[in-house]
């Protein structure tokens, strides 16, 4: 915890709990009296070649389904902030196309041959907190954001972008690929959870940047120093996912933008 907080920073929290996700009665423990939950932990093996397991997927789901009861069983007021991600909407083995928003799931069987182990952790646990959250009552909103950038800590995010961009070449070619910078992630969480008191509720998409040309990719693959991964070496056309100059896919974040622009506007209101 020390590593990932300053001095400040962890003087301002009023306490600590250390939990076992595995672990439903320290979870309990843990959010005893919480008047909201953020579930926004993901199981990373940063040592492993791909970060990310089949094992990993099965863990996830099962954390999943420990948050959810927990939050009915201890939280003050069962209300749960919930992190999942695109890539739990974004893989199908169909030639979609058109918008792709929260109405869209990704297919399980689809990511399991494709050995897509982290948009199957997420689709299956975010499937599984849905699930759970109607059937004990828990109110819950789920934030599905990209690939997590973090501009003021460069090196932060290299590692834990492995098991993400798995596929990430054949998203480059559909027009899924999506960036956030981490920080304004953190804030649609807060805002989303301020405004289910005014009736927030369901999936929000969250992305900033939709990456789509080669140098774009290029780019990302600098930053992230994983040289060729996407681009290929520069066997991708400028522009990808184009018929006759138009994009087949478009991903669609204009429910989170709404809820902003609401969130905004009352804060004005307010002044």
């Amino acid at each position: 915890m020390n590593e990932l907080l300053r001095d400040e920073e962890m003087n301002q929290l009023e306490s600590v709990v250390v939990a076992q996700m595995g672990d439903l009665d320290s979870l309990c423990d843990a959010f005893r009296g919480c008047h909201a939950v953020f579930h926004t932990s993901s199981f990373i093996d940063i040592h492993g070649v791909s970060g990310y397991s089949e094992w990993m997927a099965f863990l996830e789901t099962e954390a999943a389904r420990n948050v959810i009861e927990a939050c009915c069983r201890a939280a003050y007021v069962k209300r749960c902030v919930f992190t999942s991600s695109l890539l739990a909407s974004i893989w199908t083995d169909d030639d979609r196309t058109g918008i792709i928003d929260e109405s869209c799931w990704s297919d399980e069987e689809f990511c399991r041959d494709r050995k897509l182990w982290l948009a199957m952790g997420k689709t299956a646990a975010e499937k599984v907190a849905w699930s759970k959250s109607q059937a004990m009552k828990v109110k819950l909103v789920t934030v599905c954001p990209g690939l997590l950038m973090a501009p003021s800590f460069p090196n932060a995010h290299t590692e834990t972008s492995v098991p993400y961009l798995k596929g990430g070449r054949m998203m480059l070619q559909r027009g899924v690929l999506a960036t956030n910078d981490i920080s304004k992630v953190a804030k649609a969480h807060v805002h989303v959870y301020e405004e289910m008191d005014y009736g927030a509720c369901g999936r929000y998409f969250c992305f900033e940047r939709l990456v789509r040309r080669l140098d774009e990719a290029i780019q990302l693959e600098n930053n992230l120093k994983m040289h060729g991964q996407l681009s290929g070496g520069g066997n991708l056309p400028s522009s990808t996912q184009e018929t006759d100059g138009e994009i087949q896919i478009s991903l669609s974040n204009s429910k989170l933008a709404k809820l902003m622009l609401r969130v905004s506007q009352r804060s004005s209101c307010k002044q």
